[in-house]
């Protein structure tokens, strides 16, 4: 519940829906009955936290525990900030209206490096210390902890955080809740806690660990103290069917960016394009069965009221049993008139069986991401599309009455060619020829493609963790020779800014000597670096400047494979031998076959489960 002092600035901010809570489904509990209150936060607006599928299926675990009340934070958007300050009231949860300096834990989930200032600013606004350190004598409470994709190379902001989660949250949030549970009953410090809390399985203490560096600005050693692991292990849940999925999501006020319901299909990839950090931290392949995807979303909408139910994935069609499982929905979607969508369909798994079980209510574009123009370069990347299957899924979406095509690649991948830029404009192209050689296609109405190209950021824990990003300039160069290469208006050319991706790789490969910068930028309350209307890389080059940082050393510099990475001592299942041998494919131009074909010894069947460990079995 909010306060009057918030009610009375509603009037004079957009979207005042974004902060006052009282949603469907929301949790309420009463204070006097929990022993631990956790405010989840989400470094960004509303409309991009309440789209989020983790913090979804967290806030709904954390409130099925008795004793612990989650409530939903989000970042106020520049208009509610500005009077916030000016009437000083600090950031508070939704459900409550308690600022988060009440709350025991103060949790963030990482999702995107450009969100790190948003993590500060929260942290400002809701009055408590940004540097771990200074939060030290506060006893066990205000505890900040963070997790989430981003948190595989946490160095960067590393003396803000007091403890990480690294891997899947959904066990190991609880094995922590319940050690502080324990601690403040033994009366424990805040320390004695967090050396507790270092010994679980996927939990990084940062304090923990001193880092020396050699005279090159290279990392030297990564030493544990206080009997702290020396490498901590992601955390992993192997059976999907029996994992905590919730039975109904808070259902916003204001339109959000992925207004529908999610049901998670399945985890990991088979894949292994080398540029794609997702596939190989999820590693390996877990699926849910039909029965259960389609039990929970059943529930879903009826819980909920949407309409539309998204299948999530980071390949859908990769679905050992996608048209069982489609099957299944069709039975009560078509009566109920609920959609059914894919949104990460590859081409080569695009078929007439899917596109009848998809299209029954409404068709809404179809995307796919070839990534790269040119075979050569698919090959280099490991991405094992071919262009006549790209073609021949076009034309049979186009027969089935699409008529909108949306295509994604990257600029600036290792080894790329003025002349490989040039394939994407061509192959788009050749997508709109497809469309007016289809028979079939839609009598009357003109096709739409839209190409995408994204700068590619180099990542850890992928082949290309090593390898230079293009400079500013150079990508600057690439994004105009592709729009020169465009010949038609029926393709729409759309491109990121190549000062946000460069500030993206300082950050996704970056280490802690950054955590000064990144103080310094929450001291001139910077925030949103994602979002244009806030983000100024001349802002960050000054700081850089002025600490002595070279940005080009994290972002432009290609490293060698004796180096000790800013993330080497997290284990996220794929071993570092595999990574090289990857990279050294890439410059052979030989793909990897998909792990459903062959193994190729990566590391994750350790694990003991999911289709690498299955697919190794059947060798032996």
């Amino acid at each position: 519940m909010i306060s009057k002092e918030v009610e009375k600035l509603l009037l004079k901010v957009q979207k005042p829906g974004r902060y006052v809570g009282g949603e469907l489904n929301q949790v309420i509990k009463n204070k006097k009955d929990v022993e631990i209150r956790f405010a989840f936060c989400f470094p960004d607006t509303y409309e991009v936290g309440m789209s989020h599928l983790g913090m979804k299926i967290l806030y709904s675990q954390f409130n099925s525990v008795p004793y612990i009340w989650c409530e939903r934070v989000f970042a106020p958007w520049l208009d509610m900030e500005e009077l916030m300050v000016k009437n000083n009231i600090p950031l508070y949860a939704l459900e409550s209206g308690d600022p988060i300096s009440d709350f025991d834990f103060i949790g963030f989930t990482l999702q995107y490096e450009l969100s790190f200032t948003n993590v500060l600013n929260m942290l400002k606004l809701g009055n408590i210390p940004i540097l771990t350190k200074d939060r030290m004598d506060l006893g066990l409470t205000n505890i900040v902890v963070a997790g989430g994709p981003c948190a595989c190379n946490p160095e960067p902001i590393a003396d803000f955080i007091d403890l990480f989660f690294i891997g899947e949250g959904e066990e190991v949030d609880i094995e922590v809740m319940e050690l502080f549970r324990k601690c403040r009953a033994e009366n424990k410090t805040r320390q004695e806690f967090l050396e507790l809390a270092a010994q679980i399985q996927g939990v990084y203490v940062p304090s923990l660990y001193d880092v020396e560096y050699n005279e090159d600005g290279t990392i030297k050693s990564f030493t544990p103290k206080n009997n702290a692991p020396k490498t901590i292990h992601k955390r992993l849940i192997m059976d999907m069917d029996n994992l905590y999925y919730p039975d109904n999501f808070v259902v916003p006020l204001v339109e959000i960016v992925h207004d529908r319901a999610v049901q998670e299909i399945f985890r990991g990839c088979i894949r292994g394009c080398r540029f794609c950090q997702a596939g190989f931290l999820y590693r390996p392949v877990r699926e849910k069965s039909p029965e259960t995807i389609d039990r929970q979303c059943h529930l879903l909408c009826r819980n909920t009221g949407y309409d539309e139910v998204s299948l999530s994935s980071l390949s859908s069609s990769d679905y050992s049993k996608i048209v069982e499982l489609l099957t299944k929905l069709n039975k009560w979607s078509q009566d109920e008139q609920v959609s059914i969508s894919l949104p990460s369909l590859r081409v080569d798994g695009f078929t007439d069986e899917i596109m009848s079980k998809i299209k029954t209510v409404r068709k809404s574009g179809l995307t796919f991401a070839p990534e790269a123009g040119s075979q050569r370069l698919r090959d280099v990347i490991n991405k094992n599309v071919q262009e006549d299957e790209l073609l021949n899924t076009c034309t049979v979406a186009f027969g089935g009455g699409w008529t909108t095509v949306k295509l994604y690649f990257m600029i600036g991948l290792p080894t790329e060619t003025f002349e490989d830029v040039a394939e994407i404009a061509n192959l788009g192209q050749k997508v709109v020829d497809a469309y007016y050689h289809c028979p079939n296609h839609s009598k009357g109405k003109s096709v739409r493609v839209t190409v995408s190209a994204s700068s590619f950021v180099p990542k850890p824990f992928t082949p290309f963790q090593w390898e230079p990003q293009d400079t500013i300039e150079m990508l600057r160069e690439k994004q105009q020779h592709l729009k020169n290469s465009i010949t038609t208006k029926k393709i729409t050319y759309n491109y990121h800014d190549s000062d946000t991706s460069f500030l993206e790789a300082v950050f996704a490969r970056g280490d802690r000597k950054l955590c000064k910068a990144m103080e310094i930028a929450a001291e001139r309350g910077f925030h949103f670096d994602g979002w244009s209307d806030c983000f100024d890389l001349q802002k960050w080059l000054d700081i850089f400047e002025e600490i002595g940082i070279d940005p080009a050393f994290y972002a432009n510099r290609k490293r060698s494979f004796d180096e000790i990475l800013p993330w080497d001592h997290i284990d996220y299942g794929v071993t570092k031998e595999f990574l090289i041998r990857e990279c050294k494919k890439a410059y052979e131009d030989t793909p990897t076959p998909h792990c459903r074909l062959k193994c190729s010894n990566c590391g994750a069947a350790k694990y003991k489960g999911g289709v690498c460990f299955e697919k190794r079995e059947s060798m032996v």
